[in-house]
């Protein structure tokens, strides 16, 4: 068969990710061979599994054999009606720890000999959060430098719990500053919060646009994750459901511009049948589903593929006289 080299990058979606991988699994099957990866959020995990050696295959063992409520962790104190949840957001920022779904994440890929970013080639994964104390993007691991760790012992399983720390949903991730840095800045605040990198990058297509190998440029395909109705309107009716509102808007909207303007027609786009970001109650069924809709909109995408071009064949008919 022949192969096709190139850089990936997945948007983030929360539990619909799991589409993701069925898309992956139609790359696989038309030869395409990853180079690169690099995700947000849901589209992390995806990008660090291909980086640590999964294939499609083994993603959709583990989808079937994870119960993803179990990843939703919380002291039985904070499951008290009403005052339970708010009170663990006032204290703690958030409805869940993100310590079981770092954990998951952390066995996955020790069973493949991964742990830090070190022990993957260079520049094979970067992962996008946000600091939201310092109104700051991070590409990681190389970022992670500004707290004064070394980017190669990052933990691929800590990067991913940022990328995947939506606001208010799960536990932020809290960084010590160092005092140069802390020097520097006009706020002299020792932590930064750092969340979901949807809030800055949902999809960073951006990233890999200059990449070349043997002396041509390595074509970027994009996986995204859309809905039943990419406008869809929200029913707004308190501060909770703005704010979901608002936070949905950020994360299928500001990358759209990007996207419009750099070739759309290298961007699998994957229908996830209306399933939420949050909707962690997932039945086996609908994981099933999420996953063969993925595959199928792969499949589709490179029916019409220009390996050589890295985008689809467009035939254009001429105009009538």
């Amino acid at each position: 068969m022949e192969t096709t080299l190139v850089n990936a990058v997945f948007e983030g979606g929360g539990v619909k990710g799991i589409s993701l991988a069925g898309a992956v699994r139609a790359a696989e099957a038309c030869g395409v061979v990853f180079n690169r990866v690099a995700g947000t959020s849901s589209g992390s995990i995806v990008a660090a599994l291909i980086a640590a050696g999964y294939k499609a295959e083994e993603m959709k063992e583990v989808i079937e054999k994870t119960p993803f409520r179990s990843l939703l962790k919380r002291n039985p104190l904070f499951n008290l009606k009403f005052v339970g949840p708010a009170l663990r957001i006032l204290l703690r920022k958030g409805l869940y720890s993100g310590d079981a779904l770092e954990q998951w994440i952390e066995g996955l890929l020790s069973a493949k000999g991964i742990r830090t970013f070190g022990d993957l080639p260079n520049d094979k994964l970067r992962i996008i959060a946000s600091d939201i104390t310092n109104g700051r993007l991070l590409v990681l691991p190389d970022d992670i430098s500004y707290y004064g760790i070394v980017p190669e012992q990052l933990s691929i399983a800590k990067a991913i719990r940022m990328s995947t720390s939506i606001p208010y949903f799960f536990e932020p991730v809290i960084l010590r500053q160092p005092w140069k840095e802390r020097k520097q800045q006009a706020v002299k605040t020792k932590f930064s919060y750092v969340v979901d990198g949807g809030l800055l990058s949902n999809f960073p297509l951006w990233l890999f646009e200059d990449d070349v190998h043997a002396g041509a440029r390595i074509p970027v395909l994009g996986f995204q994750v859309v809905g039943r109705s990419e406008a869809q309107p929200h029913h707004i009716i308190g501060p909770i459901s703005m704010f979901q509102a608002m936070f949905e808007t950020m994360l299928s909207a500001h990358d759209e511009r990007y996207i419009e303007t750099n070739n759309r027609i290298r961007t699998i786009k994957i229908p996830t049948l209306g399933v939420s970001t949050t909707q962690f109650n997932l039945s086996p069924q609908l994981s099933s589903q999420l996953y063969q809709s993925g595959f199928a909109a792969g499949e589709k995408f490179f029916r019409g593929w220009d390996r050589k071009l890295g985008t689809l064949k467009i035939s254009i008919s001429p105009k009538n006289n």
